[in-house]
């Protein structure tokens, strides 16, 4: 039997725009445990944001599994869609652009705050690649 999960992203569209969408990682039984194959990764950091912090419009670069420890994030694009990331839950911020775009402040790239009264606590791993759905 096989089970997938399925992990918010941020990712670009075909006009280079983030979006949000999914990447899918199914997961094989191994008796009473449900894994997915080993994914490449290139480095791990933890990272801690005060209640006040907002960012400024950025990409991620590199595709970035985010684990949210404590608090809770929102991201926005530019399109004005939000999400909520709070304790427990995770997404991957892997709107990279194309190699032949430059960033530009005014078009690309999402932003994030922290939302309430608490730190913001995370776990961010170096994905090497992520398959979009």
């Amino acid at each position: 039997m096989l089970e997938t999960v399925f992990i918010d992203t941020i990712t670009v569209d075909e006009n280079s725009r983030s979006a949000f969408s999914s990447t899918e990682l199914p997961q094989t039984s191994r008796g009473e445990l449900w894994i997915s194959e080993q994914q490449a990764c290139l480095n791990l950091r933890y990272r801690s944001s005060p209640p006040s912090y907002e960012s400024d419009w950025h990409v991620a670069g590199d595709p970035t599994l985010i684990i949210v420890s404590t608090g809770c994030l929102e991201i926005e694009l530019r399109d004005g869609s939000r999400k909520r990331f709070s304790a427990g839950e995770k997404f991957i911020a892997g709107d990279a652009l194309p190699p032949h775009l430059e960033f530009d402040s005014t078009q690309h790239g999402h932003r994030a705050r922290v939302i309430g009264e608490d730190e913001f606590t995370a776990v961010h791993i170096k994905l090497g690649t992520i398959k979009r759905i």
